[in-house]
């Protein structure tokens, strides 16, 4: 039996009155592979804090058997040396480090844990920066990797690739799936099609005994009615040879008894709530903003230069209108680039003169005006206000989140804020750069929902490799200084 590498007992973390954790009891072991997913705010990185010993519970105990190395994506290196092999495989540079990229400070706080051994390791959103390179070093490492390992990732396919069980956090409580994320999606899928199955039983047998107690009373009626024009004597007359002849069940009274019954029954019933369902959503343009050209986004021997840095040499390209394209390579070659590029029109492009082009840049969103979520979207969309609810409500803007102030919003807030304004606003091109970064998988989700229900072109680069294959109509690459169609 593996030995235990960390135990959870009795655990509760709270924050401003609300819970955030509640483990009754939950242990890591030897050689365990652990995903955990949940929506931001759920207590993911509360709990990897909590198992690194960088939190303290408010009730309960961890216990920890091993030591661990612990990545933190939000935190800045660490002074510690870098294996040689390593450094070179994951391309660092030798710069001073306050001229590293995203990407290079997260390939250097990985290649500091990966530099020396730990028998466990707790890693929390280790691809927000990396590329598909850097990604697929960060699997190959951990394939390889002898102990136990917990990982925080919206990534699917890099879950899909490291772990064989799922810890899903959703209302302070912490639920177990074995298998990868891939299992976890298709167990949930048979948890809720097997809640659909429970919610239509339990319909029917409530309308089989309400129709059953409404024949009941209706019966009585139909006594009282029979007796109304008897007079008290001939009416216990009757009764009583009903009662001599008959079920007691068939007087007025007995009738309305069962009845009352029936309907006790009804309300003894374990009721059961209809899975949720997953909301289509559509963005219809008006004819104002429709497009005709077959192509909006045209180049012909287009090149690019950063910095005296060849990007793209000569490239052409015709990116077809409705659809969607994405575009691949890696840190440094010109995706961002070329994306700025085509927003602001510069030369060497042939945009067509009817295009209003959206644009979600990687940058933290600072709001100016005090508005709130909901009146933020509302004076610039042209949808109507359910509309408007529902799409926020999607991208998990609910209840009094619609009445927060944009200027108290956190990174990740804005960001979701941002994605909804494009998609409800008055464009018929949108350019996403690296969108789904600092999204969890159900807002990941959410925005793979708005790209299908989107009438427009859309133009995007990301590194999730789950996410171009499920909404990418076309996928270009930049190699050698070239454009070329996948």
């Amino acid at each position: 039996m593996e030995k235990i590498c960390i135990q959870l007992e009795k655990i509760e973390i709270s924050f401003l009155d609300r819970v955030i954790l509640k483990v009754p009891k939950l242990a890591v072991h030897q050689f365990d592979r652990i995903g955990i997913v949940g929506m931001n705010g759920a207590g993911k990185s509360t709990l990897l804090k909590l198992m690194d010993g960088r939190l303290v519970p408010d009730k309960g105990q961890v216990k920890r058997f091993i030591e661990f190395s612990y990545f933190d994506q939000v935190a800045s290196p660490i002074d510690a040396e870098v294996d040689y092999e390593t450094s070179g495989k994951l391309s660092i540079p030798k710069i001073p480090i306050d001229n590293f990229s995203g990407g290079e400070l997260t390939r250097l706080k990985l290649a500091q844990i990966f530099s020396t051994y730990k028998e466990g390791l707790l890693i929390d959103e280790p691809t927000t920066h990396l590329d598909e390179a850097g990604t697929q070093f960060l699997i190959e490492q951990l394939n390889y990797y002898y102990g136990a390992l917990v990982l925080v990732s919206h990534d699917r396919y890099v879950l899909d690739q490291l772990v064989t069980k799922i810890w899903e956090i959703e209302g302070a409580a912490v639920t177990e799936y074995s298998g990868n994320y891939s299992d976890y999606v298709e167990q949930k899928e048979r948890q809720r099609k097997q809640q659909q199955e429970k919610h239509e039983r339990y319909e029917r047998e409530k309308v089989r005994l309400l129709r059953a107690a409404d024949e009941k009373m209706r019966k009585a009626e139909a006594i009282t009615q029979a007796n109304s024009h008897l007079s008290k004597k001939e009416a216990k007359a009757k009764a009583n040879k009903m009662f001599m002849t008959k079920s007691k069940d068939t007087s007025q009274k007995g009738v309305q008894r069962a009845a009352k019954a029936i309907e006790q029954r009804v309300s003894q019933l374990d009721a059961v709530e209809a899975p949720k369902e997953e909301q289509k959503l559509r963005f219809n343009q008006p004819s104002t903003l429709k497009l005709h050209n077959k192509f909006p986004i045209m180049a012909n021997g287009l090149t690019l230069m950063n910095g005296g840095k060849m990007l793209l040499h000569e490239a052409s390209f015709q990116f077809p209108l409705g659809k969607t394209i994405a575009i691949k390579g890696p840190n440094g070659s010109g995706k961002t680039t070329l994306l700025k590029h085509i927003f602001e029109n510069r030369e060497g492009l042939d945009i067509s003169p009817k295009a209003v082009i959206g644009h979600y840049q990687q940058m933290s969103y600072q709001f100016k005006k005090d508005e709130t979520v909901l009146n933020f979207i509302k004076v610039r969309s042209d949808y109507v206000e359910s509309r408007i609810r529902a799409v926020l409500h999607t991208m998990n803007f609910k209840g009094s989140d619609l009445k927060k102030c944009v200027k108290e919003l956190s990174g990740g807030e804005a960001i979701r804020l941002e994605l909804c304004r494009l998609f409800l606003g008055r464009y018929n091109i949108l350019i996403l750069d690296e969108p789904t970064n600092f999204l969890d998988v159900h807002c990941i989700e959410a925005l793979e929902c708005f790209l299908k229900g989107y009438e427009g072109t859309v133009l995007l680069v990301s590194h999730d490799r789950t996410f171009i294959d499920r909404v990418a109509d076309c996928v270009y690459e930049i190699e050698d200084n070239k454009l070329v169609m996948k």
